[in-house]
Protein backbone atom coordinates (compact mmCIF):
# COMPACT_ATOMS: atom_id res chain seq x y z
CA UNK A 1 0.00 0.00 0.00
CA UNK A 2 1.15 3.73 -0.59
CA UNK A 3 2.99 5.22 2.28
CA UNK A 4 1.71 8.08 4.12
CA UNK A 5 1.81 11.38 1.96
CA UNK A 6 3.31 13.58 4.94
CA UNK A 7 6.31 11.61 5.56
CA UNK A 8 9.34 13.64 4.85
CA UNK A 9 11.28 10.66 3.70
CA UNK A 10 8.53 9.64 1.45
CA UNK A 11 8.60 13.28 -0.47
CA UNK A 12 12.56 12.82 -0.61
CA UNK A 13 12.54 9.47 -2.35
CA UNK A 14 9.55 10.37 -4.28
CA UNK A 15 11.50 13.29 -5.81
CA UNK A 16 14.35 11.62 -6.83
CA UNK A 17 12.85 9.11 -8.12
CA UNK A 18 10.75 11.62 -10.79
CA UNK A 19 13.98 13.63 -11.20
CA UNK A 20 15.81 10.67 -12.54
CA UNK A 21 12.54 9.84 -14.78
CA UNK A 22 12.81 13.32 -16.02
CA UNK A 23 16.41 13.27 -17.23
CA UNK A 24 15.69 10.42 -18.92
CA UNK A 25 13.05 11.24 -21.13
CA UNK A 26 12.44 14.83 -21.11
CA UNK A 27 11.22 16.68 -24.46
CA UNK A 28 13.92 18.26 -26.01
CA UNK A 29 11.82 22.03 -25.95
CA UNK A 30 13.48 25.36 -27.08
CA UNK A 31 12.61 26.83 -23.26
CA UNK A 32 14.04 24.50 -21.82
CA UNK A 33 17.38 25.26 -22.71
CA UNK A 34 17.25 28.47 -21.35
CA UNK A 35 17.05 30.22 -18.07
CA UNK A 36 15.85 33.25 -19.50
CA UNK A 37 13.24 34.48 -16.84
CA UNK A 38 11.67 36.36 -19.83
CA UNK A 39 11.91 33.02 -22.75
CA UNK A 40 10.29 31.24 -19.52
CA UNK A 41 7.48 33.80 -18.99
CA UNK A 42 6.57 34.01 -22.79
CA UNK A 43 6.80 29.85 -22.88
CA UNK A 44 4.67 29.49 -20.14
CA UNK A 45 2.14 31.80 -21.13
CA UNK A 46 1.62 30.39 -24.17
CA UNK A 47 1.51 27.00 -22.94
CA UNK A 48 -1.71 27.85 -21.04
CA UNK A 49 -4.73 25.83 -22.44
CA UNK A 50 -2.48 25.47 -25.08
CA UNK A 51 -1.04 21.44 -26.77
CA UNK A 52 2.75 21.78 -26.83
CA UNK A 53 2.90 20.81 -30.26
CA UNK A 54 0.72 23.92 -31.39
CA UNK A 55 3.01 26.41 -29.36
CA UNK A 56 6.31 25.35 -30.62
CA UNK A 57 5.88 27.29 -34.30
CA UNK A 58 4.37 30.47 -32.20
CA UNK A 59 7.16 30.16 -29.64
CA UNK A 60 10.10 30.81 -32.10
CA UNK A 61 8.58 33.42 -34.42
CA UNK A 62 7.39 35.73 -30.81
CA UNK A 63 11.31 35.10 -29.72
CA UNK A 64 12.46 35.53 -32.94
CA UNK A 65 10.67 38.80 -33.43
CA UNK A 66 10.64 39.93 -30.06
CA UNK A 67 13.95 38.64 -28.08
CA UNK A 68 13.96 40.76 -25.32
CA UNK A 69 11.43 42.56 -22.95
CA UNK A 70 12.15 45.68 -24.28
CA UNK A 71 11.72 44.69 -27.87
CA UNK A 72 8.54 43.55 -26.76
CA UNK A 73 7.70 46.86 -24.80
CA UNK A 74 8.69 49.07 -28.58
CA UNK A 75 6.58 46.60 -30.75
CA UNK A 76 3.50 47.55 -32.22
CA UNK A 77 0.56 45.78 -30.62
CA UNK A 78 -0.62 45.19 -34.05
CA UNK A 79 3.04 43.35 -34.34
CA UNK A 80 2.55 41.59 -31.62
CA UNK A 81 -1.23 40.47 -31.99
CA UNK A 82 -0.41 39.25 -35.72
CA UNK A 83 2.59 36.61 -34.82
CA UNK A 84 0.31 35.62 -31.98
CA UNK A 85 -2.97 35.20 -34.89
CA UNK A 86 -4.04 31.69 -34.56
CA UNK A 87 -2.62 30.35 -31.21
CA UNK A 88 -6.08 31.84 -29.68
CA UNK A 89 -6.79 33.64 -26.36
CA UNK A 90 -5.43 36.55 -27.67
CA UNK A 91 -6.06 38.27 -24.24
CA UNK A 92 -3.00 36.56 -23.47
CA UNK A 93 -0.79 38.54 -25.77
CA UNK A 94 -2.15 41.75 -24.58
CA UNK A 95 -0.48 40.76 -21.47
CA UNK A 96 2.43 40.14 -22.40
CA UNK A 97 2.95 43.25 -24.34
CA UNK A 98 0.99 45.79 -21.22
CA UNK A 99 3.34 43.36 -18.93
CA UNK A 100 6.63 44.50 -21.35
CA UNK A 101 5.40 47.99 -20.33
CA UNK A 102 5.70 47.89 -16.97
CA UNK A 103 8.48 45.96 -16.85
CA UNK A 104 10.61 48.82 -18.73
CA UNK A 105 9.43 51.66 -17.01
CA UNK A 106 9.61 49.89 -13.21
CA UNK A 107 12.14 46.91 -13.29
CA UNK A 108 14.75 48.16 -15.63
CA UNK A 109 13.78 45.72 -18.47
CA UNK A 110 13.62 42.53 -16.42
CA UNK A 111 11.46 40.60 -14.49
CA UNK A 112 11.70 40.57 -10.97
CA UNK A 113 12.90 37.73 -9.00
CA UNK A 114 9.83 37.87 -6.38
CA UNK A 115 6.96 36.13 -6.21
CA UNK A 116 4.90 39.03 -5.20
CA UNK A 117 6.29 41.69 -7.19
CA UNK A 118 5.25 39.11 -10.19
CA UNK A 119 1.39 38.55 -9.30
CA UNK A 120 1.11 42.35 -9.87
CA UNK A 121 2.30 42.09 -13.79
CA UNK A 122 -0.56 41.85 -15.80
CA UNK A 123 -1.76 38.00 -17.23
CA UNK A 124 0.33 36.47 -13.89
CA UNK A 125 -1.23 34.72 -11.70
CA UNK A 126 0.24 32.15 -9.34
CA UNK A 127 0.91 28.89 -11.44
CA UNK A 128 3.20 31.44 -14.08
CA UNK A 129 4.56 32.72 -11.42
CA UNK A 130 5.40 29.46 -9.26
CA UNK A 131 6.98 28.32 -12.74
CA UNK A 132 9.08 31.37 -13.73
CA UNK A 133 10.36 31.10 -9.98
CA UNK A 134 11.25 28.06 -9.69
CA UNK A 135 12.56 27.48 -13.35
CA UNK A 136 14.07 31.35 -13.85
CA UNK A 137 15.34 31.71 -10.18
CA UNK A 138 15.53 28.32 -8.92
CA UNK A 139 13.55 29.42 -5.95
CA UNK A 140 11.45 26.48 -4.35
CA UNK A 141 7.90 27.74 -5.05
CA UNK A 142 5.09 25.74 -6.78
CA UNK A 143 3.68 25.10 -10.19
CA UNK A 144 -0.07 23.64 -10.27
CA UNK A 145 -1.23 23.80 -13.39
CA UNK A 146 -3.82 21.25 -14.89
CA UNK A 147 -1.23 18.44 -15.42
CA UNK A 148 0.14 18.71 -12.03
CA UNK A 149 -3.24 19.01 -10.69
CA UNK A 150 -4.13 15.50 -11.89
CA UNK A 151 -0.52 13.59 -10.83
CA UNK A 152 -1.06 14.77 -7.41
CA UNK A 153 -4.87 14.25 -7.01
CA UNK A 154 -4.38 10.49 -8.22
CA UNK A 155 -0.94 9.93 -6.63
CA UNK A 156 -2.31 11.07 -3.01
CA UNK A 157 -5.59 10.30 -3.40
CA UNK A 158 -6.97 14.05 -3.24
CA UNK A 159 -9.94 16.31 -3.71
CA UNK A 160 -10.06 19.35 -2.36
CA UNK A 161 -8.12 21.80 -4.00
CA UNK A 162 -6.41 23.67 -0.28
CA UNK A 163 -5.02 20.41 0.43
CA UNK A 164 -3.61 19.78 -2.80
CA UNK A 165 -2.36 22.56 -3.18
CA UNK A 166 -0.86 22.56 0.45
CA UNK A 167 1.01 19.03 -0.89
CA UNK A 168 2.37 20.61 -3.80
CA UNK A 169 3.82 22.93 -1.19
CA UNK A 170 5.04 20.32 0.23
CA UNK A 171 6.37 18.36 -2.30
CA UNK A 172 8.49 20.86 -4.62
CA UNK A 173 11.81 19.71 -4.55
CA UNK A 174 14.71 22.39 -2.83
CA UNK A 175 17.20 21.42 -5.40
CA UNK A 176 16.12 21.62 -8.91
CA UNK A 177 12.82 22.67 -8.45
CA UNK A 178 12.48 24.17 -11.77
CA UNK A 179 13.36 20.35 -12.79
CA UNK A 180 10.56 19.12 -10.47
CA UNK A 181 8.13 20.91 -11.44
CA UNK A 182 8.71 20.84 -15.02
CA UNK A 183 9.27 17.08 -14.19
CA UNK A 184 5.37 16.80 -12.80
CA UNK A 185 3.94 19.15 -15.96
CA UNK A 186 5.98 16.37 -17.93
CA UNK A 187 4.79 12.95 -16.54
CA UNK A 188 0.91 14.81 -16.40
CA UNK A 189 1.40 15.22 -20.20
CA UNK A 190 2.78 12.11 -21.54
CA UNK A 191 2.45 9.39 -19.11
CA UNK A 192 -0.34 9.83 -16.07
CA UNK A 193 -3.07 11.23 -18.80
CA UNK A 194 -6.62 12.19 -18.07
CA UNK A 195 -8.38 9.15 -19.63
CA UNK A 196 -5.71 5.90 -20.36
CA UNK A 197 -2.41 6.72 -17.91
CA UNK A 198 0.58 4.36 -18.86
CA UNK A 199 1.04 3.48 -15.35
CA UNK A 200 3.84 1.01 -16.11
CA UNK A 201 6.55 3.56 -17.18
CA UNK A 202 5.36 5.93 -14.36
CA UNK A 203 8.36 6.48 -11.78
CA UNK A 204 5.88 7.20 -9.06
CA UNK A 205 3.23 4.68 -9.41
CA UNK A 206 4.61 2.25 -6.31
CA UNK A 207 3.15 4.92 -4.30
CA UNK A 208 0.13 5.83 -6.43
CA UNK A 209 -3.10 5.85 -4.24
CA UNK A 210 -5.04 5.97 -7.74
CA UNK A 211 -3.33 2.66 -8.90
CA UNK A 212 -3.69 0.70 -5.98
CA UNK A 213 -7.09 1.22 -5.92
CA UNK A 214 -7.72 0.51 -9.62
CA UNK A 215 -9.55 4.16 -9.89
CA UNK A 216 -8.46 6.57 -11.78
CA UNK A 217 -11.71 9.00 -12.02
CA UNK A 218 -11.14 12.62 -10.94
CA UNK A 219 -13.17 15.05 -9.45
CA UNK A 220 -15.56 16.67 -12.08
CA UNK A 221 -14.79 20.30 -12.41
CA UNK A 222 -17.82 22.84 -12.94
CA UNK A 223 -19.49 22.19 -16.02
CA UNK A 224 -19.51 24.89 -18.50
CA UNK A 225 -22.48 25.02 -21.03
CA UNK A 226 -21.64 25.79 -24.82
CA UNK A 227 -23.85 28.17 -26.58
CA UNK A 228 -24.72 27.89 -30.25
CA UNK A 229 -24.20 31.27 -31.70
CA UNK A 230 -24.95 32.46 -35.40
CA UNK A 231 -22.15 35.07 -36.17
CA UNK A 232 -22.88 35.89 -39.91
CA UNK A 233 -19.66 38.07 -41.34
CA UNK A 234 -19.37 40.16 -44.33
CA UNK A 235 -16.80 40.49 -47.01
CA UNK A 236 -16.41 43.61 -48.00
CA UNK A 237 -14.03 43.87 -51.10
CA UNK A 238 -13.24 46.32 -53.54
CA UNK A 239 -10.32 46.77 -56.19
CA UNK A 240 -8.46 43.06 -54.26
CA UNK A 241 -8.79 45.01 -51.30
CA UNK A 242 -10.94 43.78 -48.12
CA UNK A 243 -12.50 46.24 -45.26
CA UNK A 244 -12.14 45.03 -41.89
CA UNK A 245 -12.51 46.92 -38.39
CA UNK A 246 -11.07 47.18 -35.13
CA UNK A 247 -12.93 45.52 -32.15
CA UNK A 248 -12.59 47.50 -28.61
CA UNK A 249 -9.46 46.62 -26.24
CA UNK A 250 -11.43 44.83 -23.99
CA UNK A 251 -14.23 41.76 -24.65
CA UNK A 252 -13.98 38.73 -26.67
CA UNK A 253 -11.12 38.74 -29.19
CA UNK A 254 -10.09 42.44 -27.78
CA UNK A 255 -8.29 44.28 -29.90
CA UNK A 256 -8.00 42.09 -33.09
CA UNK A 257 -9.00 42.95 -36.70
CA UNK A 258 -12.61 41.48 -37.96
CA UNK A 259 -15.19 41.61 -40.66
CA UNK A 260 -18.25 43.15 -40.27
CA UNK A 261 -21.36 41.84 -39.72
CA UNK A 262 -24.76 42.66 -41.22
CA UNK A 263 -25.61 44.46 -37.69
CA UNK A 264 -21.62 46.40 -37.52
CA UNK A 265 -21.87 47.19 -41.61
CA UNK A 266 -20.00 50.93 -42.32
CA UNK A 267 -22.10 54.07 -42.69
CA UNK A 268 -23.40 54.11 -46.03
CA UNK A 269 -23.66 50.34 -46.34
CA UNK A 270 -27.27 49.24 -45.82
CA UNK A 271 -27.91 45.73 -43.84
CA UNK A 272 -30.15 45.30 -47.33
CA UNK A 273 -27.04 45.12 -49.76
CA UNK A 274 -26.14 41.50 -48.55
CA UNK A 275 -26.69 38.95 -50.32
CA UNK A 276 -29.71 36.84 -49.23
CA UNK A 277 -27.90 33.40 -50.16
CA UNK A 278 -24.16 33.20 -48.10
CA UNK A 279 -21.55 32.02 -50.35
CA UNK A 280 -19.96 29.71 -47.59
CA UNK A 281 -20.99 28.63 -43.76
CA UNK A 282 -18.25 28.01 -41.57
CA UNK A 283 -18.16 26.08 -37.96
CA UNK A 284 -15.85 27.56 -35.49
CA UNK A 285 -15.76 27.45 -31.62
CA UNK A 286 -14.50 30.32 -29.10
CA UNK A 287 -14.50 29.39 -25.23
CA UNK A 288 -18.40 28.56 -24.37
CA UNK A 289 -19.57 29.29 -28.24
CA UNK A 290 -20.34 27.00 -30.86
CA UNK A 291 -20.43 29.14 -33.50
CA UNK A 292 -22.18 29.06 -37.16
CA UNK A 293 -21.04 31.64 -39.68
CA UNK A 294 -22.67 32.37 -42.71
CA UNK A 295 -20.04 34.12 -45.17
CA UNK A 296 -21.30 36.48 -47.43
CA UNK A 297 -19.41 38.38 -49.88
CA UNK A 298 -20.39 42.51 -51.27
CA UNK A 299 -18.16 44.21 -53.92
CA UNK A 300 -18.71 47.56 -53.51
CA UNK A 301 -16.38 50.89 -52.53
CA UNK A 302 -17.48 52.01 -49.16
CA UNK A 303 -16.04 55.37 -47.33
CA UNK A 304 -15.17 54.93 -43.97
CA UNK A 305 -13.67 57.15 -41.01
CA UNK A 306 -11.34 56.73 -37.83
CA UNK A 307 -9.13 54.64 -37.51
CA UNK A 308 -11.56 51.25 -36.25
CA UNK A 309 -12.00 50.81 -39.98
CA UNK A 310 -9.53 49.88 -42.71
CA UNK A 311 -9.19 48.79 -46.35
CA UNK A 312 -6.25 46.02 -46.27
CA UNK A 313 -5.36 44.68 -49.64
CA UNK A 314 -5.79 41.13 -50.18
CA UNK A 315 -1.38 40.77 -50.12
CA UNK A 316 -1.15 42.33 -47.24
CA UNK A 317 -3.75 39.95 -44.72
CA UNK A 318 -0.88 37.98 -43.11
CA UNK A 319 0.34 41.07 -41.19
CA UNK A 320 -2.73 41.75 -39.86
CA UNK A 321 -3.89 40.20 -36.21
CA UNK A 322 -7.23 38.06 -37.06
CA UNK A 323 -8.57 35.36 -35.38
CA UNK A 324 -9.18 32.14 -37.02
CA UNK A 325 -12.80 32.87 -37.47
CA UNK A 326 -11.93 35.38 -40.36
CA UNK A 327 -9.20 33.54 -41.68
CA UNK A 328 -11.65 30.44 -41.90
CA UNK A 329 -14.40 32.78 -43.82
CA UNK A 330 -11.80 34.49 -46.28
CA UNK A 331 -10.15 31.01 -47.05
CA UNK A 332 -14.12 30.04 -47.94
CA UNK A 333 -13.91 32.92 -50.53
CA UNK A 334 -10.79 33.28 -51.47
CA UNK A 335 -12.00 31.81 -55.18
CA UNK A 336 -14.42 34.22 -55.30
CA UNK A 337 -11.34 36.89 -54.48
CA UNK A 338 -9.37 35.66 -56.84
CA UNK A 339 -6.28 35.31 -54.32
CA UNK A 340 -4.14 32.61 -52.40
CA UNK A 341 -4.65 33.02 -49.00
CA UNK A 342 -2.75 30.35 -47.26
CA UNK A 343 -0.72 32.50 -45.64
CA UNK A 344 -3.17 34.13 -43.62
CA UNK A 345 -3.74 33.05 -39.42
CA UNK A 346 -3.28 29.50 -38.29
CA UNK A 347 -4.57 27.16 -35.17
CA UNK A 348 -7.53 27.49 -33.02
CA UNK A 349 -10.00 29.90 -31.63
Amino acid sequence: MPENADSPKLRARMRAALLRWYDRNRRDLPWRRSRDPYAIWVSETMLQQTQVATVLPYYRRFMGAFPSVEALDRAPLDAVQSIWSGLGYYRRAMNLKHAAGVLASRHGGRLPDDYDALLKLPGIGRYTAGAIMSIAFQRPYPAVDGNVRRVYARLFGLTDAKELDETAGRMVSRPRPGDFNQALMELGATVCSPAAPTCERCPLSHWCRARASGSFELPRGRHVETKAVEWPLVIIESNSRVLLHRRPDDGLLAGLWELPTPATLPPGVARESVAVAPIAVIRHAITDKRITAPVYLLRREARVRGKAWRWVALAALSSYPLSSLYTKALRAAQHRLGARLSSIGAGDT
